[in-house]
């Protein structure tokens, strides 16, 4: 009886620390991301391939709806992401940083990149 009270208490222990909520560390570099993809979003298709616009709009959308569900108001979070978009707008695309946010989301949220691929396959953004 011991072992089972035992497991189930490990069982719980683990379950809670992996469906813990985002820290705040975590959302203030996934708003930056949700930021920088936004402003992506926004270069000329001339200037940027269509592939990696269409991205970045997938991105945005995935990771805004995400932050609103993680508790962030979403008033905040339009806030500070246009705060991130004030800094970079009109500048050009930066291939580094955006594969950082990439590797950083994949990382942090499970399911990630198959979510954002399916957003940008749908057409809807």
């Amino acid at each position: 009886m011991r072992n089972i009270t035992k497991y189930i208490f490990i069982t719980f222990f683990i379950s809670s620390i992996t469906h813990a909520n985002m820290s705040d560390e975590d959302k203030s570099n996934t708003i930056e991301c949700a930021g920088i993809y936004y402003t992506n979003s926004m270069i000329p298709q001339g200037e940027l391939e269509l592939e990696k616009i269409v991205h970045s709009f997938a991105a945005k959308k995935f990771l805004s709806s995400y932050l609103i569900k993680e508790g962030v108001e979403e008033e905040k979070l339009n806030k500070e992401i246009l705060k991130v978009v004030d800094i970079r707008y009109g500048k050009p695309y930066e291939e580094e940083t955006t594969k950082a946010c990439n590797d950083y989301i994949y990382k942090l949220i499970p399911g990630s990149k198959d979510e954002i691929k399916k957003i940008a396959e749908s057409g809807i953004y």
